[in-house]
């Protein structure tokens, strides 16, 4: 006969959950080391123990969920209070300054800069309609979502007041339509290499994109 191996005796016991109420004796017998000290405890102190690791990993896991879930509800507060600001705009040309000093005010950007092309004749001649260069405009068309990364020298940065003070960068296009060329870019920057991360998520900065875009689209020709 083949000897009996562990396999076997876990096999037995998983088929046979009723072998420890027949020999209840054995699971205050049966001692363990614990994982904490070394000092040897029953079978029911250690699933004591293992229940209580997995009851803190399970906490830890919801207070993680609920701190996600109140940041994201602080920047959806923080969204629509921007969003309200371009309503109540009433001249196009002064979406483009509302919209930078508003993103600035609600979610504490350091700096912010904004470029429009292909806009209308009366607003040509406006701050946010010039010196957007050829390869500012084939960037932007290219990003399919907003660039988030180190300040690897875009000509972007220079629209900011202290270029040298961006580390890291959020480049987010601005489209008429989704799928559709760019006709501005929105340029956010921030002293801290750590605040706009390769990977990180994007899906509110595509929401302010798209609100944006929709404000901005006043301007086009």
């Amino acid at each position: 006969m083949n000897p009996i191996t562990e396999e076997d005796i876990a096999q037995f016991l998983v088929h046979t959950p009723d072998f420890f109420e027949r020999h209840a004796d054995l699971l205050s017998a049966v001692q363990l080391t614990s994982p904490h000290g070394g000092r040897a405890v029953s079978l029911q102190e250690r699933q004591a123990e293992m229940l209580r690791e997995k009851i803190k990993v399970l906490e830890q896991r919801l207070m993680e969920m609920m701190r996600h879930g109140n940041e994201n509800m602080l920047i959806g507060d923080k969204l629509q209070r921007w969003s309200r600001q371009l309503f109540l705009v009433q001249r196009p040309a002064d979406l483009p300054v509302v919209t930078v000093s508003e993103i600035k005010s609600q979610f504490s950007v350091p700096q912010a800069a904004i470029k429009l092309w292909d806009v209308a004749d009366t607003y040509a001649a406006e701050p946010f309609a010039q010196e957007v260069s050829g390869d500012v405009k084939s960037l932007a068309s290219s990003l399919v979502t907003p660039y988030c990364g180190v300040n690897a020298g875009f000509e972007a940065v220079s629209w900011l007041e202290d270029p040298e003070a961006a580390a890291s960068l959020a480049l987010i296009p601005l489209r008429p339509a989704e799928g559709a060329p760019a006709f501005g870019l929105l340029v956010l920057s921030s002293p801290d290499s750590q605040r706009y991360q390769a990977g990180m998520a994007t899906d509110f900065l595509e929401r302010i994109a798209q609100i944006a875009s929709a404000a901005l689209s006043r301007l086009k020709r």
